[in-house]
């Protein structure tokens, strides 16, 4: 989760105010859809099995 965090960070720091709103929006349905996905297989982040 912190390397989340610090991600979120690095983005909202070099995204212009315009782009600030979509980016983050995009960033937390990305997690979203792996959490949902890691939740229905048992599969961690980035795992293949």
């Amino acid at each position: 989760m912190t390397n989340d965090m610090m991600a979120l960070k690095g983005l909202v720091e070099k995204t212009s105010d315009s782009d600030l709103l979509r980016d983050m929006i995009s960033f937390t349905a990305e997690r979203l859809m792996a959490l949902e996905v890691s939740g229905m297989t048992g599969a961690g982040y980035h795992e293949k099995n």
